[in-house]
């Protein structure tokens, strides 16, 4: 709805050539109490109908607005040739006063006034629904002023853009029939009442609902009413103040406008409040971080509504766990986030800083606020006040600060509970708070408090996600046998923290290490469990010791038992540190890029790049690869390279000649290759890089022997063991290792079949022990009473080793087990 006195409504026409017009009209405002009586009288009610505000408010309805009947079909004498109680939606406004109208209604009536044999008046009246005492909405226009020789001469009235008008009706159309329904909408909440947000967004949300008020013309025009209150614009009242004060200067008489002024200083302090609040409103909410918001929310109200703004906040919404629970009381930790005043800098920081945490007692205005939920004023705080305020703040003085100043606590609330609250002072020198203060303090909190929750609960959230993601990506050890690694992570920066994309490896038999790259499609919490289930079974099947390709294909025909529908791409790789080998498969990943150490040259691995994990039926090819100790494998998501809007190619172009850039440690080359490709802009995904120097084992650290089967091997076993452990000069590992190398070897004697058994030591940073045979069976831990001969080998291994282990492999299995050494 728009102001009349700043710019007209548009008109819709039924026939014509679609130009539009003001239906601007001085608007008499009624609203009636369940009781009948008047809660709100307007000023354009006190014009219309010559009755006062301090007189009609409490007043019965029907005293006021007396009806004394409705204009007759046949009335010539009726302006336009107006129609009787035009009201096809409802009964007449005699009715509807006496409360029996149940839905809307409009039309013409003949009122009697006292200065007056009769006012033809149009209404429109509302029934209103809700919490609120408010029963009936009433509004109501002088229809003498719409005569056709005041249109365009009168700011009151105009419609149909001047044309001849025989029949005038008020009626109901839907506000977004009109061009600028928005701004209809938006200006309706002003010819209401003062009242609460929320009561004002009820009404006006009824209005809109059951029909917002036009005029409707003989020609078929409809125009919708815009209510003018005859408040002057800001400059219009300046000029009006300018001209009664230059007439008392001269002597001469006031001008004939400047009566009003008294008048209209009512409805421009609303205003003007409302320009506050709306303006605040802009100011803050510009972030989803919760400290910027609470910088915002103070920073916009010092100086214009207040000298001195502190913000406190519960101990559970700095802390990031979620919606308080429960009312506050004298134990709740109150958090001061904020302080914003206009005092010499650095006078409030020593006294009250910002961070500390303390508890209210009950007898203090900031526990009353936080209990009851409501502002609290106090127009001036005494020297009593003063010192039992003062006493919280234990051996720092605060009364000079705080004594003769007038103060406003104001809750911060959302879904009706108190998250915290602000604290107002006004110096002594400026106008304390009044009534009309303590409203639009509420209204400011209750602004604020909405803010404030949604960063709180964005802040908490992003929290829930960081956690979800940390716990599924995976903490690896930056070195592993034969070969270093670092990773990174990167959230996606558009589309929340949780993400689909992970990295791991995993430990194999034989000094081996798998490498994993995996990107589940799609963002959020569901491709983040998609993600948290692929990696668990990568995890538990890279154990198994399956070859890449058969890993990828028991992982695909997992994801169609999953009954999901996602794809995930995978990159699988077995780093053999002493074959120094790659064992690679691919599913529809972007492939690696290997960085020689002899040359520093880079290049994409060319691998059969395979399809998604997920859509099931597609083999899977493995590929060997020969490396060099000292070269780097580059493992990445395509949300590294990929930009929209450009060719993919340029991306993975660039990967390369970042990865062969010389750096100090794997970290350094990891955030090398970061910063080439994160700084070209336009990056959506998240992003998972796995790097590795393949530093491979040398073969002095690695001794083999082939043994038969006969039980006496066991010894040869044993003393070869300790020979080799003294060369090495690992002297003091030798009889625990000899001792459990013994207890593996007769196993593997008594249970293989035909094929050799195989002895290997290999020396790193701890000594692995590997034997293994053609039986497939594998070794589990057994309980062995005193008596049993049989049933203690294992549990020894599993007591002395730091580590042990069995895998199955193509023609028997592996038993393994590792000491620590001292340092090397």
């Amino acid at each position: 709805m728009d102001r009349g006195t700043e710019r007209g409504a548009p008109s819709q026409r039924a026939a014509g050539d679609g130009a539009t017009a003001a239906g601007r009209i001085p608007l008499a405002v009624v609203v009636v109490d369940r009781d009948g009586l008047v809660s709100h009288w307007s000023r354009g009610a006190r014009r219309l109908f010559g009755t006062a505000r301090e007189e009609a408010v409490g007043r019965p309805v029907v005293d006021l607005l007396p009806v004394s009947g409705a204009l007759p079909e046949d009335d010539e004498s009726a302006p336009y040739g107006a129609y009787a109680a035009y009201d096809g939606l409802g009964p007449d406004l005699e009715s509807s006063l006496d409360g029996r109208l149940f839905y809307p209604a409009a039309g013409r009536a003949r009122l009697t006034a006292a200065d007056s044999d009769r006012i033809d008046v149009l209404w429109w009246a509302y029934p209103l629904v809700g919490p609120g005492v408010e029963r009936l909405l009433v509004l109501a226009a002088d229809a003498g002023a719409l005569r056709p020789e005041d249109t365009g001469a009168d700011a009151g009235a105009s419609a149909g853009g001047g044309a001849a008008v025989e029949r005038i009706a008020p009626g109901f159309a839907l506000h977004t029939d009109f061009p600028g329904a928005e701004d209809l909408a938006r200006r309706l909440p002003e010819i209401l009442p003062s009242m609460s947000v929320g009561e004002g967004a009820r009404i006006v949300a009824q209005v809109l609902e059951l029909g917002y008020p036009v005029l409707e013309f003989s020609q078929n025009d409809r125009v919708p009413v815009t209510p003018d209150w005859g408040v002057p614009r800001r400059a219009e009242r300046k000029a009006r103040q300018e001209r009664a004060a230059a007439a008392a200067l001269s002597g001469e008489p006031l001008p004939q406008d400047a009566g009003d002024e008294g008048e209209d200083l009512e409805y421009a302090a609303v205003r003007e409040r409302l320009e506050f609040l709306n303006e605040v409103s802009g100011r803050i909410g510009t972030s989803l971080d919760l400290s910027r918001t609470i910088v915002e929310v103070s920073r916009a109200v010092v100086p214009r509504f207040t000298d001195v703004a502190g913000t406190y906040l519960r101990e559970q919404v700095v802390a990031g766990e979620g919606f308080p629970d429960g009312v506050p009381d004298t134990t709740t930790m109150w958090h001061r986030v904020a302080v914003e005043h206009t005092d010499e800098p650095g006078r409030w920081d020593d006294v009250v800083p910002v961070g500390e945490a303390m508890p209210f007692p009950a007898h203090t205005p900031f526990f009353q606020c936080m209990t009851t939920g409501d502002p609290v004023l106090v127009p001036r705080i005494s020297e009593q006040m003063g010192h039992m305020i003062a006493a919280q703040f234990e051996k720092r003085d605060i009364r000079p600060l705080i004594t003769g100043r007038s103060m406003l606590v104001v809750p911060l609330k959302a879904r009706n509970v108190v998250l915290g609250f602000m604290i107002l002072l006004r110096h002594p020198e400026r106008v304390e708070f009044n009534d009309m203060d303590r409203v639009t303090g509420a209204e400011l909190a209750a602004r604020a408090g909405l803010v404030l929750d949604n960063a709180r609960m964005y802040t908490y959230q992003e929290s829930v996600a960081e956690t979800l993601q940390d716990s599924m990506l995976p903490h690896i050890a930056p070195r592993m046998s034969g070969c270093d690694i670092a990773t990174r992570y990167l959230p996606g920066t558009l589309l929340g923290r949780v993400g689909g994309d992970w990295f791991d490896s995993v430990k194999l038999p034989g000094s081996r290490t798998a490498l994993v790259v995996g990107d589940v499609m799609g963002h959020g919490l569901n491709s983040a469990a998609m993600m948290g289930q692929l990696r668990t079974a990568v995890q538990t099947m890279a154990a198994l010791d399956l070859p890449p390709a058969q890993l990828l294909r028991n992982l695909d025909d997992l994801a169609q038992r999953l009954g999901e529908h996602y794809l995930a791409t995978c990159l699988y790789a077995i780093y053999d540190p002493i074959a120094s080998e790659l064992e690679i498969a691919n599913a529809g990943h972007i492939p690696p890029v290997l960085v020689r150490a002899e040359d520093g040259r880079s290049d994409l691995l060319d691998l059969p790049t395979g399809a998604p994990i997920g859509v099931g039926g597609v083999p899977f090819e493995s590929v060997r690869v020969r490396v060099a100790p000292g070269d780097r494998l580059v493992m990445c998501t395509d949300g590294l390279v990929e930009v929209r809007g450009e060719d993919i190619g340029v991306g993975l172009a660039t990967l390369c000649e970042s990865a062969a850039h010389p750096a100090a440690s794997m970290d350094d080359a990891c955030d090398t290759i970061i910063r080439a490709l994160n700084t070209r802009g336009g990056r959506k995904d998240d992003v998972a890089l796995l790097m590795a120097r393949l530093n491979g084992i040398e073969p002095e650290d690695v001794a083999e022997w082939r043994i038969g089967h006969d039980p006496r091997e066991a010894g040869r076993a044993r003393a070869a063991v300790r020979e080799q452990l003294h060369t090495w000069g690992l002297g003091s590992v030798a009889d625990t290792a000899e001792l459990l190398v013994s207890e593996l070897v007769t196993n593997a004697v008594r249970h293989s079949h035909s094929r050799p058994i195989a002895l290997r030591l290999v020396r790193g940073e701890t000594l692995l022990c590997e034997v293994d045979d053609d039986d497939h069976t594998l070794p589990t831990l057994l309980s062995a009473g005193r008596l049993d001969e049989f049933g203690r080998g294992m549990r020894v291994v599993s007591t002395l080793a730091r580590e042990w282990g069995t895998s199955r492999t193509g023609s028997g299995k592996t038993v393994w087990f590792e000491l620590t050494l001292p340092h090397r």
